[in-house]
């Protein structure tokens, strides 16, 4: 009697060993897509780490994609920086081997204090610093600086000459050369009349000096 009960109970045992073993053993391709939960953009390369199958990590990539394979049960652990980290267990009660999730991360925003940085250790330093300050010039007085005839002078006499004042000049040559170009002009000293007039302002001043 004893061993009927034993065998009866192996039986039982190895029906109900055979029926959680497939579970426990089946593998599901699991895959998804990593999104912002606030903008929905997409997360590239975050860490995936599977706890239950010691912590197996794999990464995204930068489409916020991944896949990978895995048993039911298991629990994915998601973590990137700026984000909070995500949780998931895969469901037992799968009915095919794949396994698709959309994963939506919460950013992990951190406000630090304000720090303001002075150059100056004491307050008579700043002072001090302060009354021997130069104020730089506004807009206007800067303006009015590079405008004066002092510093218009000085680029002239720096500056060279660009292409439109070098064309400006030729065609200004040019023009004159154009309108000048019927007019002879004579030599006064292969000129009578110049000679005679001449000869005329010597006389008429020896006359004067002797009148005088």
């Amino acid at each position: 009697m004893k061993y009927c009960v034993f065998l009866i109970f192996f039986v039982f045992s190895l029906s109900a060993f055979a029926q959680n073993k497939p579970i426990q053993d089946k593998l599901i391709q699991f895959s998804g897509i990593i999104t912002d939960i606030d903008s929905a953009n997409v997360i590239p390369y975050v860490t995936i780490t599977n706890l239950s199958a010691k912590d197996t990590r794999v990464a995204a990539d930068y489409r916020g994609y991944f896949t990978f394979i895995v048993n039911p049960g298991d629990t994915i652990l998601f973590t990137a920086i700026g984000y909070k980290k995500f949780s998931t267990i895969v469901p037992l009660g799968t009915p095919d081997n794949k396994y698709t999730i959309m994963v939506k991360m919460t950013s992990d925003v951190i406000n630090l204090p304000t720090v303001r940085v002075f150059p100056w250790a004491t307050t008579e330093e700043f002072t001090r610093e302060f009354l021997t300050m130069k104020i730089a010039d506004d807009d206007l007085a800067i303006a009015k600086k590079n405008l004066s005839k002092s510093s218009i002078n000085g680029l002239i006499l720096t500056l060279p000459r660009d292409g439109g004042e070098i064309s400006s000049q030729n065609y200004r040559y040019n023009f004159d050369r154009l309108i000048n170009k019927n007019m002879v002009q004579t030599n006064p000293l292969l000129n009578p009349f110049a000679w005679s007039k001449l000869m005329q302002q010597i006389f008429e001043g020896d006359k004067s000096r002797k009148e005088n």
